[in-house]
């Protein structure tokens, strides 16, 4: 008897549900994830040789991603086969371990460009922001798919998720990283509109959200920098204005078809950051705005493909945390695109599977994980 149960707990954990896993997005991330080791080697190799962080070797940067991607992959996989279930049941440590982590920064983080945001562990640096942002959104998930009728209340439903949110983002403020929090808040407030919130308490929360991102970005003078230097960055081209205008020349350079993989000047110590956030104008500048386009339109298939999974969930858990890492992951797409543009101010978000960076790398393929396995539990006749 007790080895049957041992079974069936087995099962529920590995077992697969009706559904097919959506195939189509494991083929893109992968397809992501081989050109993004691709566009990193081509991206840094030059910049690589000449730096004594990467130790003046070119293959630094690529070997360091190549390490991340052979870790993350396999767990995707596992995660696709784990019953996303399970992870509604540690919902608390989810959100335990990101609070502890963030806390744990402030204390012993690492001090670069005057804010404390990596955290070494064991000789590995990590980022404990991307991972409170999925920590975040599976203990919200997982509150509103148990009191569902209650978020409609203000008191039981939507400001317990709101003091979430809060903490969050007030430990991700105090690194200090802004734009991340901002990301975290913004992401809190739309699991609340689908977890069912009224509208009118969340449109005054959002009025209220603006109202202090506003306060605090001119509160410091690197922010009010920041923020006005995107509109006119050629009135700073040697200051705020230089790596904005950098973007523009490797983007404007790369013209319909680009210059072709390894081609791009910019990279040639040009411009900074080239193999990480600002990896998409090199990526233009080589393969033009229709190999933009099309990487564009590959990580829209990912956002439209969880979506329709979400909606087509059986499970509501299921249903919010698919919307929730679609919505994750598309925003961070967004966000980055916009900054490379010059649509947004400067941030340090990366492109998800292409940019160079083991922490987003890891978590956004853990999450690739999870959103194919709750694709396994969509209605059959609907997938």
């Amino acid at each position: 008897m007790e080895q049957k149960l041992k079974k069936r707990r087995l099962f529920s954990m590995f077992g697969r549900s009706q559904g097919r896993m959506d195939f189509s997005i494991l083929l893109v991330v992968t397809v992501l994830c081989a050109f993004g080791l691709v566009m990193i080697f081509s991206a840094s190799y030059y910049y690589a040789q000449h730096y004594s962080g990467a130790n003046y070797d070119g293959f630094y940067y690529l070997k360091r991603q190549a390490i991340y991607l052979a870790i993350g992959y396999p767990t995707m996989l596992l995660l696709s086969m784990l019953n996303y279930r399970v992870i509604r049941r540690a919902n608390y440590i989810a959100l335990g371990i990101s609070v502890l982590l963030l806390v744990a920064v402030l204390i012993w983080g690492q001090n670069l460009n005057g804010g404390k945001r990596w955290l070494n562990i064991m000789g590995i640096s990590i980022q404990p922001s991307e991972i409170a942002k999925f920590g975040m959104m599976i203990f919200m998930c997982a509150y509103m798919a148990k009191h569902r009728k209650e978020m409609k209340s203000f008191r039981y439903g939507m400001l317990p998720m709101l003091i979430v949110i809060g903490l969050v983002a007030g430990l991700i403020i105090l690194q200090p990283n802004m734009s991340m929090a901002v990301i975290v808040a913004f992401i809190g407030v739309v699991l609340l509109f689908l977890g069912g919130c009224d509208i009118k308490p969340l449109l005054v929360v959002g009025v209220l959200g603006i109202i202090a991102v506003v306060i605090l970005a001119f509160a410091q003078p690197y922010r009010v920098a920041r923020m006005t230097s995107f509109r006119n960055p050629e009135n700073d081209p040697q200051g705020t204005g230089y790596q904005l205008l950098q973007s523009f020349y490797a983007i404007g350079s790369g013209g319909l078809f680009g210059k072709g993989l390894n081609n791009s000047y910019q990279k040639l110590l040009y411009m900074t950051y080239g193999e990480s956030d600002f990896i998409f104008a090199i990526l233009c500048e080589e393969f033009g705005f229709f190999g933009g386009m099309l990487i564009i339109l590959l990580y829209a298939w990912i956002v439209f493909r969880g979506m329709m999974i979400s909606m087509r969930c059986r499970d509501r858990f299921g249903s919010l945390l698919a919307a929730g890492i679609s919505i994750v992951f598309g925003f961070q797409v967004f966000v980055n695109v916009a900054v490379v543009t010059g649509l947004m101010p400067t941030t340090g978000q990366a492109l998800p599977f292409i940019s160079a960076g083991g922490t987003q790398l890891l978590v956004f393929l853990a999450a690739m994980g999870v959103l194919l396995n709750i694709s396994r539990d969509v209605n059959p006749y609907d997938a």
